[in-house]
């Protein structure tokens, strides 16, 4: 409500009647969205004179302001002059929008019609003056208005909304920021000459099962034949580690020096003897107290 105030004194011994009140209600508005006063009537006022005629139709095709005419906070004189019809011209601060409020008193109502001389934009709003002025407190600001929140909603999304708020100089928050081309960035971790792609460490899962599950402890111990992991038997054969496939040109225990296969040559296996490791004697752990050997 700053401001609100200060403009009702300032016109508070010319209110003659509730759509005074209202029209400074809506001045003051106009003032809260950056527009500024220029003058009455549909025309700039020629030199010398208060204002030009305001019960003159509304006209599409308005001049330029005057010479004589300067964007103002305060109300235009005479613009209270006639009673049942209000016609006022504003301003934006930016100077991208004139504006042209006609208020028209029917019965008890007053119809505010506001264009937008630029765009030639229109916008209406229809109010009862007694629901949101009381005749008998014009002079006391703090016993005129009623409603104020619903009068201030009303306007602002009546006839202020639709034509667009201007824009304050200077403020570089409320300025349109250019779009920079900014190319859209690679997906992590691609490498597109590289199939299939890197995955970081910290992404990467073993292929056995974690150890710290609840139910991998003693898991070979219970299952010795499930072929799970996490008994208590340091089995070498069974630790989870590939095996190094059998080079022949490091040689072979009394049989070939290292070196006697060329690396990378055809190697046919000779002699008697078996293909692989030799596996564990099934006798190697026998259960606790148990004698038999032909178990």
């Amino acid at each position: 409500m700053a401001g609100l105030e200060l403009l009702h004194a300032s016109q508070a011994a010319g209110l003659a009647c509730p759509q005074d009140a209202l029209i400074c209600f809506v001045h003051w508005q106009l003032l809260s969205h950056r527009y500024r006063a220029l003058g009455t009537g549909d025309q700039p006022a020629s030199p010398g004179s208060v204002g030009s005629d305001s019960s003159c139709a509304l006209s599409d095709a308005l001049a330029q302001p005057g010479p004589n005419e300067r964007k103002s906070e305060l109300l235009p004189p005479g613009w209270n002059a006639n009673k049942d019809l209000y016609t006022l011209r504003y301003k934006s601060t930016d100077d991208r929008h004139e504006l042209l409020l006609k208020g028209i008193m029917v019965d008890s109502s007053m119809i505010l019609n506001i264009m937008d001389c630029s765009s030639k934009q229109v916008a209406d709003l229809t109010l009862s003056v007694a629901d949101y002025i009381d005749p008998e407190h014009l002079e006391d600001f703090h016993r005129v208005y009623k409603n104020v929140e619903e009068l201030q909603t009303r306007i602002v999304t009546g006839i202020i909304s639709p034509l667009g708020a201007p824009k304050e100089k200077g403020d570089p928050e409320k300025e349109p920021k250019p779009e920079k081309n900014v190319p859209p960035a690679p997906a992590p971790d691609c490498d597109p000459f590289r199939i299939p792609p890197r995955q970081p460490l910290r992404d990467w899962q073993p292929s056995w099962p974690d150890p710290l599950g609840p139910f991998a402890v003693g898991g070979e111990d219970l299952d010795p034949f499930g072929g799970r992991r996490g008994g208590m038997i340091a089995d070498p054969l069974r630790s989870g580690f590939r095996r190094p496939p059998f080079n022949p040109s490091s040689g072979l225990p009394s049989r070939l020096p290292p070196g006697a296969v060329p690396p990378g040559a055809r190697f046919d296996p000779f002699g008697p003897g078996r293909g692989g490791p030799a596996g564990p004697d099934p006798d190697h752990l026998p259960p606790p107290g148990y004698d038999d050997m032909f178990m």
